[in-house]
């Protein structure tokens, strides 16, 4: 039986393929090229057990090509796969070999394989937040150079509302209005294409039962529960609420040593997208579900805003675990109880 290990890199991949014994069979370095690595792994193809891909931020056509190829592919997760400590020299011979090893010995960490047809969508989606965040940072800029230049500040309506005149008034100086006028033009087309890219999204997730099921909660809209349903997945791949919930990034993340903290883990560990639609949605929620509210309010009495929404955003996480995985409507007494009388 043989066992491979893929080092994927930007331009080249190790492939590094091991026996029973951990004998390297081969180790060497190719290009990053489908028929070539599929060429070098076709003789051993009846005895291959598996074959690990390391979850880089490339690792799409490699782990799909060699899927469709009837090899069983795993991806592993580098920040929880320990590297070598003790070595003084480690190459990329060494890293693929690892990773061919850790199979071998069936204690691989691995990640998730996101199905490949629901993968495409859920990227468009990453690209609609990232136009987001082009189009605030644009309209901060604007906000800041008109407040520079004139003393006073403009609301984000204000700035919706401007035409060419209303700007030859407010800012009279040619090179200061271009400047404006660059922050204008952009904020317009990147709000045409975020529009663009959400009837797409719509069109094409309104039918999954889940994201109608996460509309129910308060707070939580069409952007968010789409971003929840999506970068999700397959809920039943978390075997118990917490697991989830530390996948959201929406725990703490410490270490504790005979009751004293000694530091803190990778906090990093999990989706980032996930821990934003949770907070997103704990902003949302306290304004618009009562107990959400009350229990916002105690909570940020006793440890302030910061704490408190986190831990909001927790509370929530945990109630869409349970309605993403059973299709049940959202109950807030079942997460908030007596809430009026005391914090759970």
């Amino acid at each position: 039986m043989y066992y491979v290990g893929l080092d994927l890199h930007s331009t080249k991949t190790q492939i590094c393929i091991i026996n029973e014994q951990d004998h390297q069979v081969i180790n060497r370095k190719y290009p990053n090229d489908l028929s070539t690595i599929l060429k070098v792994l076709d003789p051993y193809k009846s005895e291959v057990s598996g074959v690990v891909v390391e979850s880089t931020y490339n690792w799409y056509w490699l782990v799909d090509g060699i899927l469709d190829n009837g090899y069983n592919v795993h991806l592993a997760n580098p920040a929880a796969n320990k590297k070598y400590e003790r070595k003084k020299h480690t190459d990329d011979k060494d890293d693929a070999f690892l990773l061919g090893h850790l199979l071998r010995c069936k204690i691989l960490e691995e990640g998730y394989i996101y199905p490949k047809e629901e993968r495409s969508l859920r990227d468009l989606l990453r690209k609609r937040l990232f136009l987001v965040r082009q189009k605030t940072a644009n309209i901060l800029s604007f906000q800041s150079l008109y407040n520079r230049h004139t003393g006073k500040t403009i609301s984000t309506g204000e700035i919706r509302k401007l035409t060419s005149d209303a700007l030859d008034e407010l800012l009279p100086d040619k090179h200061v209005k271009l400047s404006a006028q660059s922050n204008l033009s952009t904020i317009d087309f990147l709000g045409n294409q975020i529009k663009e890219l959400e009837k797409v999204i719509l069109d094409a997730v309104k039918l999954k039962p889940e994201f109608q099921k996460l509309q129910t909660v308060p707070g939580i809209g069409k952007i968010l529960g789409l971003t929840i349903s999506l970068e999700t997945g397959d809920i039943n791949r978390f075997r118990k609420v917490g697991n989830f919930v530390s996948y959201c990034r929406l725990v703490k993340s410490i270490r504790i040593s005979n009751d004293k903290k000694k530091g803190e883990n990778n906090r990093r560990n999990g989706n980032k997208y996930l821990c934003w639609a949770f907070i997103e949605a704990a902003h949302f929620s306290r304004r618009y579900d009562p107990l959400a509210k009350i229990y916002f309010q105690k909570k940020s009495a006793r440890s302030g805003n910061l704490i408190a929404i986190k831990a909001l955003a927790h509370k929530l996480g945990r109630a869409c675990y349970y309605i993403m995985r059973d299709q049940v409507d959202y109950d807030p007494k079942k997460i908030f109880i007596n809430v009026k009388t005391g914090l759970r």
